[in-house]
């Protein structure tokens, strides 16, 4: 009888600049996939809530939160680009495209744009990757980078650093239903915030959203639920066998996790009268989430500009940034924040002068 031990990932010697990964599984969107996480990050928006109200729009159904789009294809990237990841470092240019409602199939592939070994640490290296994420017609759901901190398999193995000279161009751009004042869409403006269309935004505004929400044991049956099967979020007894190479010697709750809490928390305020997310141009997790901690989020109201070619709709330009609070250490006075996580997001948000 043979034993059979199968490595699992790639370590940073294992990638090339130019390879390209259609990965597996692919996920259909249930309805109890949908629900799980829609009702966890607390979103308000009624298009992600109340079926009735995205047809009224011109939506099929109930859409997807985008939080969930990038969770899902994301996830679907780990096994080959980060299950032997020390941690996420950025998210680059992440583009929402075709909507994606319950019943949806999610596949993607991910290119390889560049490894870079670290000059500091022998054990660990940059991998720099474009994914994409395509529904079952087709249609792009989600482009991004992102830039990942992976570990080496074997320290003797020699990585050199590169970057791909052509890089892959996918066109990735919000559908959004037509506007139609026939619809009647003042019939169902009870069910968002009347504070939140684009005409109450101002740049220089600092929203603090007045919702938190702990982090339980649960976010391993969440991550388990998305197909990631990265070991950090979810493998203590490996943890425990050298808990000074993995962050706070803990399981670490999946930066996705975060990113959609933050996410859902700043919906009342900021994206309770969106048609769509737009564009998230750069993201990054600056402190670990762990089991017990509470997040919360702070949203700056950087721009606001017209939406081309659409009268009906304005973009607000917003950075969007999680925190969470640590006892306070002898000398110091009060819970102490933390900051957790960062991100530069543009949101198109309808106008009361035409939807309320």
């Amino acid at each position: 009888m043979a034993v059979i031990r199968k490595k699992t990932g790639n370590f940073l010697e294992d990638f090339r600049v130019g390879q390209v990964f259609r990965h597996k599984g692919g996920k259909t969107v249930t309805e109890g996939l949908f629900n799980a996480f829609t009702e966890f990050n607390m979103t308000t928006n009624p298009l992600h809530k109340n079926r009735e109200a995205a047809r009224l729009y011109g939506y099929q159904d109930m859409i997807c939160p985008p939080g969930l789009v990038m969770n899902v294809v994301f996830s679907q990237t780990v096994e080959d680009i980060s299950e032997n990841a020390r941690a996420n470092l950025e998210y680059i240019n992440m583009r929402f495209g075709a909507p994606v409602y319950p019943g949806d199939t999610l596949e993607s592939e991910t290119t390889i744009l560049g490894v870079a070994p670290s000059s500091k640490d022998p054990d660990r290296g940059v991998v720099h990757v474009a994914t994409v994420g395509r529904k079952q017609n087709g249609d792009v759901v989600i482009a991004f980078e992102r830039k990942v901190q992976v570990w080496k398999n074997d320290l003797a193995a020699k990585v050199e650093a590169a970057e791909l000279r052509d890089r892959p161009q996918v066109e990735c751009t919000p559908w959004l239903p037509p506007y139609d004042p026939a619809r009647g869409y003042g019939s169902k403006a009870h069910l968002s915030n009347r504070d939140t269309y684009f005409e109450d935004f101002s740049a220089g505004d600092v929203y603090e959203h007045s919702r938190g929400r702990m982090m339980t044991d649960e976010h391993i049956a969440l991550t388990a639920q998305l197909d990631n099967t990265s070991q950090v979020h979810c493998n203590q007894h490996m943890i425990d066998q050298n808990p000074d190479k993995y962050i706070g010697g803990r399981l670490i709750v999946y930066g996705g996790i975060p990113f959609n809490l933050c996410l859902g928390i700043s919906c009342p305020d900021i994206a309770d009268n969106a048609l769509a997310d737009i564009v998230y141009t750069t993201g990054r997790h600056v402190g670990p989430l762990f089991a017990g901690d509470t997040v919360f989020a702070v949203t700056e109201i950087r721009a606001t500009r017209d939406y081309p070619g659409r009268s009906d709709l304005g973009v607000l330009a917003v950075t969007l940034r999680g925190h969470k609070f640590r006892k306070a250490k002898e000398g110091e006075q009060g819970p102490q924040k933390v900051d957790i996580f960062v991100l530069e997001r543009e949101v198109a948000v309808k106008r009361r002068s035409h939807y309320a």
